[in-house]
């Protein structure tokens, strides 16, 4: 095999629920035996959090040295992934996927450090929680109170070649915390009376088992077929299900791009975001407007969702002229809250949709953005 045509890497994620269900240990378990077996294995990053029985796991593995990198006058140490290339191990255990790099460093997130050496062909055995999942941030957040920040977009979970769930019962990691295993004393007391509800463990674990089941699903035979085009898609009688989601300025436009992603990696479905505009380069809008638009658009582009901007007198005959020639079987829209008056029209926008686009399914997703705090995670 040539250079250019080296294997990329193969990518297993340890999900679970939680800090301190195992992910890590059971990781660099899997890690160990690796290198048993003779397989020339890597730590590239590993968090200990002061826990004694993963720490041991890491005896006899060779640890990669960390990059520091100074920010606002203090000095973080950050994984090393030009290292981890010259090293170029067989495998690199690396942990905390979804964590943010320090600014000033290569790459914004390490899942793309991570992308970087499976291009170089080294697999990669890594951990993450349920809660980073972008498209399950607000689900998350309505059931438990816990706003999540750091997240990874659901088509970089769903390329890895393998996830496994790593399940503890709440009650089982309840006592893991009282006996001071997952954090110290006083860490341990202020995760009980927040995260570490059981109510909320309870909730993420289902999550969390969801995922799982899914992850297993959508890699049954048949699922590595590539979606039809959009001319395909639009002239086969619409065989295949295909989403649009009407973006606005307006905030709950996130949770709509959310929620219409999830449902699209569910129903295996092509997936389309567009905003119409009454005048020409959005003229309309104020300089905020605009800004949360754009900022609404790269979201659905990050999550590797198609989009349009359109420009249309008539915004409700423009979506479904497009939704038709584009064959579009779903089309998903908000209604705003803010006022009585603007929630009337708001109404009757989205009745006008209904009305129009009788031959497709019309979802209403409901705006819940203000009715809890937002705890951070």
């Amino acid at each position: 095999m040539t250079d250019d045509e080296q294997r990329r890497g193969r990518l297993k994620v340890f999900l679970g629920y939680a800090a301190g269900v195992g992910k890590t240990y059971q990781m660099l378990t899997e890690a160990r035996d690796l290198k048993r077996r003779g397989v020339d294995v890597v730590i590239g990053y590993f968090e200990a959090h002061g826990r004694q029985e993963t720490i041991a796991q890491t005896e006899g593995l060779e640890t990669v040295p960390r990059q520091t990198i100074e920010y606002r006058g203090t000095r973080f140490e950050e994984m090393d992934t030009e290292a981890i290339l010259r090293r170029h191990p067989e495998v690199a255990v690396v942990d905390e996927f979804p964590h943010t790099n320090v600014p000033g460093s290569p790459r914004l997130k390490r899942w793309e450090d991570v992308h970087v050496l499976l291009d170089a062909g080294i697999d990669v055995l890594t951990t993450m929680n349920v809660q980073h999942l972008e498209s399950l941030n607000d689900q998350i957040w309505h059931s438990t109170g816990v706003r999540v920040r750091e997240t990874i977009p659901d088509w970089v979970l769903k390329q890895a070649d393998e996830v496994v769930m790593v399940d503890l019962t709440p009650r089982a990691l309840l006592n893991r915390l009282a006996r001071g295993v997952v954090y110290p004393p006083e860490r341990a007391k202020q995760a009980l009376e927040h995260f570490f509800k059981e109510s909320t463990l309870v909730a993420l674990r289902e999550f969390a088992m969801r995922q799982a089941a899914y992850s297993v699903e959508s890699r049954l035979p048949g699922d590595d077929e590539p979606p039809p085009s959009a001319d395909v898609a639009a002239s086969d009688g619409g065989a295949r299900e295909r989403l649009l989601l009407i973006i606005t300025p307006n905030p709950s436009s996130a949770a709509l791009i959310r929620r219409g992603r999830r449902v699209a990696d569910y129903l295996r479905a092509d997936c389309l975001a567009m905003y119409v505009t009454k005048t020409a380069e959005c003229a309309d809008l104020t300089a905020e407007q605009r800004e949360n638009l754009e900022r609404h658009l790269n979201f659905a582009r990050g999550l590797r969702i198609d989009t349009r901007v359109l420009e249309g007198r008539d915004v409700a005959e423009t979506i479904v002229g497009f939704a038709r020639m584009h064959g579009i079987t779903q089309i998903f829209v908000t209604r705003e809250k803010p006022s009585a008056l603007r929630s009337w029209f708001a109404s009757a926008f989205v009745q006008r949709i209904v009305n129009l686009a009788r031959d497709m399914q019309v979802t209403v997703v409901a705006d819940r953005s203000a009715r809890r705090s937002q705890p951070n995670t």
